[in-house]
């Protein structure tokens, strides 16, 4: 059959129609129960983390760059679940679940960009502790008002360009056959799961950019906590090795909670995707852990509780 150079019928009425969100409705019963769950905790999110920037702004004993990332940390927090979040909420109050393309397109960047920029956050932040423990003396030198400013405006920024690139790349695949996407939300395992022809060369891309996006930044903490304990161990004092662990084990908790669960979702071999799996880990890096990370930080770290008394 001679091409016409127009698009299939199928293409034109899958481009008008977008996606179906079909995220929890395979448990119908649980609509009201699962929306009560997840607007408390993104309550508890957005009161958790606003409380910490708001106490690192007002308490001068901690205008430092170790929190100064902090409350980076926290506002990321904020935007990173409310691209998520809010939908899957009103998702679950109705019946039509239909998402555009335009708007699932819009939704998956920013979801890839403040992703990126967790992961830079958390390299700059074990970065920050890599330089006080194992160079002290040099600490106010090297981590300068100047030097913070640009490691966390790089952060917020290096993404923005990349994910463009990527989210354009994934959304120019011809969608074909069902447009019903077994997810919460517009991730990209899902998505390109919906693709048909050959999608191999938009794969290996994807797994270069977690590369090195993820496992890079991954493999920089490392390193950096590989020297930061090592120094710590040689320190001469119990009270003073406790009080060095104690500044990094919080750090380190989050680090393995979201680099974990963001490499078993995108770094994982294709033969081992199941929807079920996908959902439940994404709830996890999305939603557990943004809920788990001001208590973690404010738990574990004697300054911040001090801070937190004064404020209240």
């Amino acid at each position: 059959m001679e091409s016409t150079g127009q698009n299939p019928p199928w293409e034109n009425h899958t481009t008008l129609m977008g996606f179906i969100l079909l995220g929890f409705s395979d448990v119908p019963d649980l609509q009201g129960f699962l929306f009560g769950v997840f607007l408390s905790i993104y309550v508890i999110i957005l009161m958790g983390n606003s409380l910490v920037v708001l106490i690192i702004k007002a308490d001068s004993s901690l205008q430092n760059p170790m929190y100064f990332f902090l409350g980076n940390f926290s506002s990321l927090e904020i935007c990173y679940v409310s691209v998520t979040v809010p939908r899957l909420l009103i998702d679950l109050c109705r019946q039509n679940r239909s998402i555009s393309f335009l708007a699932c397109a819009t939704q998956m960047y920013f979801f890839l960009v403040l992703g990126g920029t967790e992961c830079f956050i958390l390299t700059a932040m074990a970065y920050d502790r890599y330089v006080a423990i194992c160079k002290p003396l040099l600490y106010p030198l090297i981590m300068n008002n100047r030097l913070c400013i640009h490691l966390a405006a790089g952060c917020w920024m290096t993404g923005i360009p990349v994910h463009i690139g990527l989210t354009y790349q994934i959304f120019s695949l011809p969608f074909c056959g069902s447009h019903q996407l077994n997810h919460f939300f517009c991730d990209i395992p899902p998505i390109v799961r919906l693709a048909c022809g050959d999608t191999s060369m938009i794969e290996m891309l994807i797994y270069v950019l977690a590369v090195l996006l993820v496992t890079i930044p991954f493999m920089l903490i490392l390193g950096s906590y590989v020297k930061v304990i090592s120094t710590i161990l040689t320190l001469p004092s119990a009270a003073g090795q406790a009080k060095a662990f104690s500044t990094c084990s919080s750090h380190l908790m989050v680090v393995a909670l979201f680099f974990g669960s963001g490499m078993i979702s995108y770094l994982r071999p294709k033969s081992s995707y199941s929807a079920g799996m996908d959902k439940f880990i994404s709830l996890f890096y999305t939603i557990v852990i943004p809920v788990l990370n001001p208590m973690i930080y404010c738990l574990r770290n004697k300054d911040v509780r001090v801070a937190l008394r004064k404020f209240l």
